[in-house]
């Protein structure tokens, strides 16, 4: 009989490892497969949820955006043979702006049946904290990083928040972000609402939602700090 395959949320900072609740934690320990974006945080992970096996003795399985959905389909062969599969993000939720989607599909293409875990999302934290529409939203992952593009793109989502209204929600590469925010200063209205919610859980989590008028006073600096963008109507 098929298993099953388990999303399991990471952490978003290292200042909150108890956010994971005590059943996700008993999964986590029972399992002994693991599909992973990147061994290295994995392992750190299972080690901080208190892994009762020796790290080396569990198996990981290596699925980032370079694995193609072929590769990714022959991942789920344990789970076909009855071994339960536990999909691991580097930060946050598995399948959400993550390559992990790719097994999740290959999952339902073969009746397996998938669980997703209570865990923290960064993208959901960031729109209940910006104040802006949490009734009708949009998440359109990373912007195009050449900045001709990016600015277009920034303007097309900025009309779909004013028509829409309609929160527009994106992230960037964090050694980019300080080139983001120069874009959304130079090239929004100045009655557009921004908010920039970085290291969300985090000790140093700082989160403000202004308008780009009031932004320009005093631009953040938040280069390499992770960061979610929001722009909603004023």
């Amino acid at each position: 009989m098929p298993a099953t395959l388990y999303l399991i949320p990471t952490f978003l900072s290292e200042d909150h490892e108890n956010m994971i609740p005590g059943y996700v934690t008993e999964i986590i320990h029972s399992l002994e497969t693991f599909v992973v974006e990147d061994e290295k945080s994995a392992r750190h992970f299972l080690k901080k949820a208190g892994h009762p096996k020796p790290l080396n003795d569990i198996q990981l399985f290596l699925l980032n955006e370079h694995t193609p959905f072929s590769e990714a389909v022959q991942l789920i062969k344990p789970l076909l043979a009855g071994k339960n599969i536990g999909l691991l993000s580097e930060a946050g939720c598995p399948a959400v702006a993550d390559p992990g989607s790719d097994l999740v599909k290959a999952a339902h293409q073969n009746n397996i049946r998938v669980v997703p875990l209570i865990g923290g999302s960064s993208i959901i934290l960031a729109l209940m904290a910006s104040g802006l529409n949490g009734q009708s939203f949009s998440f359109l992952g990373y912007l195009p990083r050449e900045r001709n593009a990016r600015i277009k793109s920034l303007k097309e989502l900025e009309k779909n928040a004013h028509l829409k209204n309609q929160t527009q929600i994106f992230i960037e590469a964090p050694y980019r972000n300080q080139h983001v925010v120069e874009d959304i200063l130079q090239n929004c209205d100045a009655e557009t609402r921004l908010c920039i919610a970085c290291e969300i859980t985090g000790k140093n989590e700082f989160i403000r939602t202004k308008s780009i008028r009031e932004w320009k006073k005093s631009i953040p600096d938040i280069n390499k700090r992770p960061a979610i963008f929001l722009i909603g109507r004023s």
